[in-house]
C-alpha cells in the first residue's frame, strides 16, 4: 500500500511541475490544462472547440517542451491529401530507388488545427493514426513515437467550407473540451505576458517517464460499483426510458459507444493520479462525465429545433443515475487513509 501511495505521490508532483512549467506562459484555462494532462496520461486524444486566439497551440507547444518531446502542427485545408498527413514515398534519381518520407503525425504531440476543414480522405488517414498508432505506406507498417497524443480543435462558429468529422473518428476522442474566453483580469495579464519577453519553459520530465507514468496510471484502483456506474450512465444515452430518465428519447438519435465507458474509467484514473491518490472516487467520474460524454450523443432534429444541447442531455442522466455511495470494503480503507 505505501509503494501505491509513493507512485501516486511522484504521479502528482511531477504533473504538478509540468503544470507549473506550462502556467509560466499559458495563463488561465484551468479546466482546459487539466483535461490535457488527462490524456497524456490515460493516452487518450482530446477534440478541442473554441474560437482562434485561445493559446490551443500554444499549450500543446509547450507542453512537448516540458516532457522533451516532438511537437507537430498541421493546418488542415480543403486541399489536404492523406500524404501530407502521414507521408509518401519519394523516388531518388540518383540511386533509382523509392525511399519513405514520414509525415508529420511522427510526432509525440500533434495539434490538428481546424480538423473538421479537412476532406473525408484526409480524415480517414488520421483515423488509423489515432487508433492503431501505425501508418501504412506503401504495404508497410511504421510504428508511431510513443507517448502519442493527437490534440484537435475546431470552430464552433464558422461551418462554410468544413466537413462534419465521421461518426468513427469521433469516436476516437477520449474528451472533448470547450474552450470560452479568458476573464478581463486573465486577459489583461494575457497581454502584458504575450507584449513582453516569455520566459523559456524547462524540461521537467521525458517522454520514457511518460510512458512510465501511463503504466502507473493503469494500475489505479476503481471500485466496482464506479466501473458499473460508468456502464450505466453510457447505457441510458442509448435507452433513458429503461432508466426512467423521463422526455429524453425523442431528443437522442444515437447514444454513445462501449467506449465511452472505457474512457470514463480511464479519465478518472488519470485524475485521481492527478489528484494524488492511488484509487477513484465518485466525484473523478462525475467530474469527467460531459466532456467524455457531449460529442458522442447524436440529436435529434427535434433536440435542435428546442434548443437542446448535449450537455443539457448529460446533467439530466447524470440526475437520474446518481453515483454510488457505498464502496467496496478495499476501497472504504483507502478512503478512510487518504
Amino acid at each position: 500500500m505505501e509503494e501505491r501511495d509513493k507512485d501516486s505521490t511522484e504521479v502528482s508532483l511531477k504533473m504538478e511541475q509540468v503544470l507549473y512549467e506550462v502556467k509560466r506562459v499559458v495563463v488561465g484555462q484551468d479546466h482546459f490544462l487539466e483535461r490535457v494532462l488527462v490524456a497524456m496520461l490515460a493516452g487518450g486524444h482530446l477534440l478541442v472547440e473554441g474560437v482562434p486566439g485561445l493559446a490551443k497551440t500554444l499549450t500543446v507547444k509547450t507542453l512537448a517542451n516540458t516532457v522533451r518531446g516532438s511537437f507537430h502542427r498541421i493546418q488542415f485545408t480543403p486541399d489536404l491529401v492523406p500524404a501530407d498527413l502521414v507521408g509518401t514515398r519519394i523516388y531518388n534519381q540518383k540511386t533509382g530507388e523509392f525511399a519513405v518520407s514520414l509525415g508529420p503525425v511522427f510526432s509525440n504531440l500533434l495539434l490538428a488545427d481546424e480538423i473538421n476543414r479537412a476532406p473525408a480522405k484526409v480524415q480517414s488517414a488520421l483515423l488509423e493514426v489515432m487508433q492503431e498508432r501505425q501508418v501504412t505506406i506503401a504495404g508497410v507498417t511504421h510504428k508511431l513515437p510513443a507517448p502519442f497524443l493527437v490534440m484537435a480543435t475546431q470552430n464552433p462558429i464558422e461551418t462554410e467550407g468544413t466537413y462534419p468529422l465521421p461518426e468513427a473518428q469521433v469516436d476516437r476522442f477520449m474528451m472533448k473540451v470547450l474552450v470560452d474566453y479568458p476573464s478581463e483580469e486573465e486577459e489583461f495579464v494575457i497581454v502584458n505576458r504575450v507584449t513582453s519577453d516569455l520566459p523559456e519553459v524547462g524540461a521537467v520530465t521525458s517522454t520514457e517517464q511518460l510512458v512510465h507514468l501511463q503504466k502507473m496510471c493503469r494500475d489505479c484502483y476503481v471500485d466496482p460499483a464506479l466501473v458499473h456506474y460508468a456502464v450505466r450512465l453510457v447505457a441510458a444515452t442509448r435507452r433513458p426510458d429503461h432508466y426512467r430518465v423521463p422526455n429524453l428519447s425523442k431528443y437522442l438519435q444515437a447514444g454513445a459507444s462501449p467506449r465511452a465507458s472505457i474512457h470514463l474509467v480511464e479519465g478518472a484514473r488519470a485524475l485521481a493520479l492527478l489528484r494524488g491518490r492511488t484509487h477513484v472516487r465518485p466525484e473523478d467520474v462525475t467530474d469527467i462525465v460531459p466532456d467524455v460524454l457531449r460529442h458522442r450523443l447524436s440529436l435529434t432534429y427535434e433536440a435542435m429545433a428546442d434548443a437542446v444541447t448535449p450537455d443539457q442531455i448529460i446533467h439530466r442522466i447524470m440526475k437520474h443515475i446518481p453515483a454510488p455511495e457505498r464502496m467496496l470494503e478495499t476501497h472504504v480503507k483507502l478512503d478512510a487513509n487518504a
